[in-house]
């Protein structure tokens, strides 16, 4: 079979243009063209259809991810490919890459084998520029703080207390912790700083939760940079930034419209990471979704753990959206992962340890439907190595649940080979829910109450400690004023505990907080657990070590 980029090299795409027009009713003049196979959409034109009735929201999760990779970004092109087959007006709302795993360890997220959104050259790599507007926009605030402080320091900002880092889009553990203003007077103030990967930086969380350009400078404005020697915050606000962020982020806040290999709509907007950030496409692109078509599919990052906990506790929270249906991306290969199986024998057949690495997929099932309260499909994602009585096995399984299993097979056969996840999704939608969507934890509760309701309630956990200097954070964001804010917990994706290793469904583990930030503006707190780093590093093997340009200008190796 064809490379991914192979694939998509040889794809015959149709003007963006004629996407917009024949599968979402929207016309050229509402469209912002960016050359000829991607556009954004004209904000007035999405305010324009706030009377319009809102569609089904699906929304993709998984089980927890493994080294070999799931597919959800692939099933939730080849569910959308299948639906569009099928007749229904749908469109994918998914996150846009970030160049950190395009050239690090994951790859890029555009899909993969015949169930990919393109061009994907340009969404793996700049796009539009909305990332280099988020970091231009989160640099200026950065270079503001200090020479703020240079130019006699007015609002008294205590130095040791700015919380404000930069950001690039690139994997750089070198730039975590470094020391500015070096060099002398006319340099700044001397002080300890870092970086962040833009993806992390809770300007990422605003431009995703937000829904226009008013509401984009207030969260702007709302920032907490640091605090003064009097302890007090201080706000973006207060140094005069929200006005120029919010015009470096003003065209980047129109959704941004591309199109499946089957030519499908699909609107790629927005790109924090479920680990460390709340993981989902901006509330901007799925609102336009939801007034312009009669299914949007979307996808939250990593495990129901993760990206659905923050989609339900952040984005439906800050939104008021509902899902009505979850699906649950789940592969023989990662049930064997977790059921003790190593890597290198993943392509042997072992039904034994698809039994015990169930154990992992039937918690993600019990969360999101006695937790979320949303009623969840399973999509086996099928693979060449997996034989017939492995994916029999499994759907007997999820059977065994009470949900109902479609293998599926759309990263070889596009959205044909999702039909039968298609119809099982259309069915679920048609039949009345028995269940109650419901969020993890009340607003009312404290932070620490509302980290235990994750800890205990998801996770397994029995027990949440805290270094002493993250305990003193959280206490000074609640007497701030801020306990009534959800809480995003930063963790390793590959595990219910925070240690990477410990598989299946760990249970009564403890969850060490070792860092809170608050994020005023986006309006929750960060809750950083174990080892999780907001900088990734680049693996031994980097994927930039695979990727060229051909003398032709055609590039190579993007996965």
């Amino acid at each position: 079979m064809q490379s991914d980029i192979e694939i998509a090299n040889a794809a015959v795409l149709r003007p963006v243009r004629e996407v917009a027009e024949e599968t979402l009713g929207i016309t050229e003049e509402h469209l912002v063209p960016y050359g000829h196979y991607k556009a954004k959409v004209d904000i007035g034109y999405l305010a324009s259809l706030a009377d319009r009735p809102l569609g089904n929201l699906v929304l993709v999760t998984a089980l927890s991810p493994t080294p070999p990779g799931e597919g959800k970004t692939t099933t939730t092109v080849g569910l959308t490919d299948a639906l569009h087959g099928l007749g229904h007006r749908t469109v994918a709302c998914l996150r846009e890459p970030s160049m950190g795993p395009v050239f690090g360890m994951k790859g890029g997220a555009a899909g993969g084998g015949f169930s990919q959104v393109v061009p994907m050259t340009d969404i793996n790599l700049h796009f539009t520029g909305d990332f280099a507007a988020i970091a231009a926009a989160n640099n200026l605030l950065a270079a503001l703080i200090d020479n703020h402080i240079h130019h006699g320091n007015e609002l008294d900002i205590d130095v040791r207390s700015v919380t404000w880092k930069r950001v690039v889009d690139t994997n750089d553990r070198a730039l975590r912790e470094i020391v500015v203003a070096m060099g002398g007077h006319a340099n700044g103030f001397p002080r300890e700083d870092g970086f962040d990967i833009v993806v992390a930086s809770e300007l990422m969380a605003i431009f995703c939760l937000t829904e226009s350009w008013g509401d984009l400078k207030r969260r702007i404005g709302d920032i907490v940079i640091g605090y003064t020697r009097s302890t007090q915050p201080v706000t973006a606000r207060e140094l005069g930034a929200d006005g120029a962020m919010a015009v470096l982020l003003r065209d980047a806040l129109a959704p941004n419209l591309v199109q499946t290999l089957e030519g499908a709509p699909a609107f790629v907007h927005g790109g924090p990471f479920a680990n460390i950030a709340h993981g989902c496409s901006s509330v901007m692109a799925t609102r336009a979704g939801l007034r312009l078509a009669d299914i949007v599919v979307t996808e939250a990052g990593f495990g129901a753990d993760l990206g659905a906990e923050k989609f339900v506790d952040i984005k439906c929270r800050k939104s008021g959206l509902r899902p009505d249906v979850a699906v649950v991306v789940a592969t023989v290969r990662a049930l064997k992962y977790h059921g003790g199986v190593a890597l290198a024998d993943l392509g042997t057949e072992d039904v034994g340890a698809v039994e015990t690495g169930m154990a992992n997929l039937r918690r993600h099932l019990r969360n999101i439907r006695e937790v979320y309260g949303i009623q969840p499909v399973v999509a086996v994602n099928r693979f060449p190595t997996d034989t017939d009585r492995e994916v029999a096995r499994v759907v007997e399984l999820v059977a065994d649940e009470g949900v109902r299993a479609f293998p599926a097979t759309h990263f070889a056969d596009g959205g044909a080979g999702a039909k039968d996840l298609a119809q099982g999704v259309l069915a679920a939608l048609e039949e009345p829910s028995p269940l109650e969507f419901s969020f993890t934890y009340d607003d009312d509760l404290s932070l620490t109450e509302k980290v235990e309701a994750i800890a205990t309630r998801l996770y397994g956990a029995g027990l949440v400690t805290w270094d002493a200097k993250a305990r003193r954070r959280l206490e000074r964001i609640e007497r701030d004023g801020f306990s009534g804010l959800p809480v995003c917990i930063a963790k390793t994706q590959y595990s219910f505990s925070t240690d990477p290793k410990s598989l299946g469904a760990p249970s009564d583990h403890e969850l060490h907080v070792r860092e809170v930030r608050l994020s005023a503006g986006a309006g929750f707190v960060v809750v950083v657990c174990g080892d999780m780093m907001t900088m990734p590093g680049l693996p031994k093997d980097p994927s930039a070590a695979r990727i060229d340009l051909a003398d032709d200008g055609t590039i190579l190796g993007l996965s």
